[in-house]
């Protein structure tokens, strides 16, 4: 065999080859090392062994073989290639997120071959998975596009050299930078880096300052940094400014004459106290039948945001306004969304709405849309609104009081209303004025049940009590058809001048809150279900949905695992998901594992999103939903706004593809937007921990566990932060992955999900944005684990630990139309 000549080798090179792939094809559930292959072939003589190596690598090549990390090969009976985007989530491994694919695919580090978090790649996905593992593993094989190339850290200057430390937890690798690259900035600057060459094998990053944002730790640095390092927008483009400033703002008669007119109709705004941009308006009157006509008034932006214009473009790109815990970064400049577009009150405004006629029942009879012109006759804010429901009940309680029964709450006070109304043919609602008008006009007639709700028509007590009557209706009814409620903790910050955090409270949701939320919502509902049932044949008319889909089983069941570990049960069968999710919500109101229950929850629900594909809201309970109601701060607005009014018009199905293509940059958006959001509340959370005495004793709960250590989250804060396993010092413990739990080899202690400790902080880094917490006390749980295999020694990924493995402990938002505002 040694002596063979090349023609001869080459037919025993093909020979040995074919015998090989026979070989492994027969033992295709069995993965062979080299030295094993010699072996069953009885192969001694070193050249043998050379050209039995240089076959099974060409094999490889040839997509015959995979060879395995552990340089086995196996069969390759299922080659596979995807294309996806990376989540790098540990330094040790990440995933390749595949759309339209069920479950991720795991990539370990050393696989990512120069990949880093946000980059679309190609993967080969491995044919079998570990031992014990129901992951899906794979390799990156090309990066097909990168997801940045600027990023965003902090520089840190040598002697000779420096390098920048990424913001992003993601990004775990430095970036080299020249001294001739600096740009002036100083050591400890957070800057943006522009990358000229990626990272190679044991060679890192390299690039150059593109912009020095500030000194670390300074509060416009680093809200500059978190927009910076999502790829959001800090200002707006000088061409932008300009011609947004050259839009006229009078108001042609000739324009007034196109619309429908509601400025001698009752109308206000409801909106956060500090809000600056006013986008919805509700208007009220009575009807001689009896019913309410309610208008829900939506800021006309698309009437001076034109098409092909480059405000037009800007708002595409943008997507959506961004809300930072001490700014917002507006979609449109502040000529439109603070001036022309906002529904300021004693002013003439253009808008779009949905005019619906509704029974005392909150039954919707009629509805009409179409562009308007109003005057809003008062700005609420949430807080004055709340108060004139508040001061009319206790007026209504006192009274009542003098009837035997006292009435507890708004609802009951208008049902109570409505039956005298129906059975006091004296005092019957037939009896309001015949005409529309304002509210002046109503002060005239003779009063009657309704009127005696107020006499401070200033404030329009009456109107803001039948709307919220209303609201409830309307909420009471999407929640029998199987709504989800889902009302997140909001964490807001009593800030400083220079943005310090003086306090963290937790935002509380009252009726007036809920009364705008359920307008919006009908507007957004009857809107999606008019285009759609505009055109009964095929192809059906084109329009931007929000979609929503059902909970994925798998999820499901694991959260009602984690449910029970706090004592609660949770339905997973598909027709009692919702009502068993609203039994959960309203039973954890108030307890300590609130906040980690309602955004788990959140977590196991699908994500929302926008698409041209009706398939419905699975949280909402609606089958057809748009988003109509904030065209100042979203893009999907001014698409629905452009969409109706064409098909309003009487124009034919839009075409569907380059709408979708606009959702999906929409949803990408709105992603990246919320991302931010939650990085400036993480930022400001470790900021206020930071400047607490440091002794302060914290009660917490476990809301994470995995292989190096446990998350608490500390209950008056919703901060979150790290217990490392190196700081348990009483014993040496095992990540149990299948329970959620670590377990002390020694004494058998467990720490478990949803644990109450109590803990202190250790260190606060916030140009991580993170917390490391110590151990102080808690709950000690002495049991023993049943046996060695439930330790789950082995486990090595925290695509097991109790939180996502994606990252996120926050929700985007909620999934109603009403977003804070500020």
């Amino acid at each position: 065999m040694t002596d063979l000549k090349p023609s001869k080798e080459q037919n025993f090179r093909s020979r040995i080859k074919a015998e090989i792939l026979e070989f492994f094809q027969l033992n295709e559930d069995t993965a062979w090392s080299l030295n094993q292959v010699h072996k069953a072939f009885a192969i001694r003589d070193r050249k043998t062994k050379d050209i039995f190596g240089d076959l099974l690598t060409e094999l490889q090549k040839d997509k015959k073989l995979i060879r395995q990390p552990d340089g086995h090969y196996l069969a390759d009976t299922t080659t596979e290639f995807v294309e996806g985007r990376i989540d790098h989530v540990n330094v040790r491994f990440g995933f390749v997120i595949v759309e339209g694919r069920e479950g991720d695919i795991l990539i370990n580090a050393r696989d990512l071959n120069g990949a880093i978090d946000g980059d679309i790649v190609k993967v080969l996905v491995w044919a079998k998975k570990k031992k014990g593992s129901d992951r899906t593993e794979g390799e990156v094989i090309e990066i097909l596009q990168r997801g940045r190339a600027e990023l965003v850290g902090t520089i840190e200057i040598m002697p000779n050299y420096a390098f920048v430390v990424a913001s992003s937890k993601k990004i775990f690798g430095d970036i080299f930078v020249s001294k001739n690259d600096l740009k002036e900035a100083q050591h400890g600057d957070k800057v943006i880096v522009k990358i000229t060459k990626w990272a190679e094998g044991e060679r890192k990053m390299e690039g150059f300052v593109k912009e020095v944002l500030g000194k670390s730790g300074e509060n416009n640095t680093e809200m500059h940094a978190i927009l910076a390092e999502f790829g959001l927008p800090i200002h707006f483009p000088e061409n932008i400014e300009k011609e947004a400033d050259a839009i006229p703002v009078k108001i042609l008669a000739s324009e007034i004459k196109k619309r429908r007119d509601f400025r001698k109709i009752t109308t206000f705004t409801i909106d956060p106290v500090d809000a600056k941009d006013f986008d919805d308006a509700l208007s009220f009157e009575f009807l001689e039948n009896g019913n309410y006509e309610v208008g829900i008034h939506i800021a006309d932006v698309t009437h001076y945001v034109k098409p092909e214009s480059n405000l037009e473009q800007e708002a595409y790109q943008r997507a959506t306004s961004v809300y930072l815990v001490d700014r917002v970064v507006p979609m449109l400049p502040e000529k439109l969304s603070n001036g022309l577009c906002s529904l300021r009150p004693n002013e003439d405004k253009l808008t779009f709405s949905a005019v619906f006629e509704i029974t005392p029942d909150a039954q919707v009879v009629k509805e009409w849309f179409g562009r308007t012109i109003i005057h809003s006759d008062k700005r609420f804010s949430y807080e004055e609104a709340q108060e004139q429901l508040n001061s009319e009940q206790l007026a209504v309680n006192s009274e009542q009081n003098n009837d035997v029964h006292i009435l507890t709450n708004n609802v009951a006070l208008l049902d109570s209303i409505e039956d005298k109304v129906t059975n006091n043919a004296d005092n019957s609602i037939e009896e309001e004025p015949k005409k529309k008008g304002r509210k002046k006009k109503v002060e005239e007639v003779e009063p009657n049940i309704e009127n005696q709700i107020s006499n401070n028509d200033l404030n329009f007590k009456k109107e803001l009590n039948i709307l919220n009557h209303l609201a409830h209706k309307l909420r009471d009814e999407r929640f029998a058809k199987g709504a989800v409620n889902f009302e997140t903790v909001e964490v807001k910050f009593q800030l400083d001048e220079n943005g310090k955090p003086l306090g963290i409270y937790q935002k509380v949701r009252v009726d007036s809150h809920k009364l705008i939320e359920e307008f919006m919502l009908l507007a957004n509902k009857k809107v999606a279900e008019y285009v759609f049932n505009l055109k009964k044949s095929e192809p059906r008319n084109t329009m931007v949905y929000r979609t929503h889909d059902a909970p994925d089983p798998e999820k499901l069941k694991n959260f009602s695992t984690f449910a029970k570990r706090f004592g609660y049960t949770v339905d997973t069968d598909t027709s009692k998901i919702s009502a068993s999710f609203n039994e959960l919500m309203h039973d954890v109101e108030g307890k300590p594992e609130q906040n980690i229950l309602e955004n788990l929850a959140v977590r196991t629900m699908s994500k929302a999103k926008y698409s041209t594909d009706p398939i419905g809201h699975f949280g909402l309970a609606f089958p057809f939903y748009s988003h109509f109601t904030s065209p100042i701060r979203r893009y999907p607005d001014m698409m629905a706004h452009r969409m109706l009014q064409h098909y309003l018009d009487g124009g034919e199905p839009l075409e569907r593809a380059s709408w979708e293509q606009r959702c999906k940059h929409s949803s990408e958006q709105e992603k990246m937007a919320a991302e931010a959001e939650r990085s400036s509340i993480k930022y400001k959370q470790v900021e206020y921990m930071s400047l607490m005495d440091e002794g302060k004793v914290w009660d917490g709960i476990i809301s994470g566990v995995t292989e190096f250590g446990i998350f608490v989250e500390i209950t008056e804060t919703a901060s979150e932060g790290l217990v490392r396993m190196v700081d348990l010092k009483d014993d040496f413990y095992d990540y149990d992955r299948e329970n959620y739990r670590i377990v002390g080899q020694r004494n058998g202690r467990v720490f478990t999900f949803g644990d109450k400790l109590q803990v202190k902080v250790k260190e606060c880094n916030l140009a991580r944005r993170s917390m490391d917490l110590i151990l102080v006390g808690g709950e000690e749980k002495m049991r023993k684990s049943k046996s060695k295999d439930s330790r789950g020694r082995d486990s090595r990924y925290k695509s097991g630990d109790s939180r996502s493995s994606k990252g996120g402990k926050r929700p985007s938002s909620r999934d109603s139309d009403r977003r804070k505002r500020r």
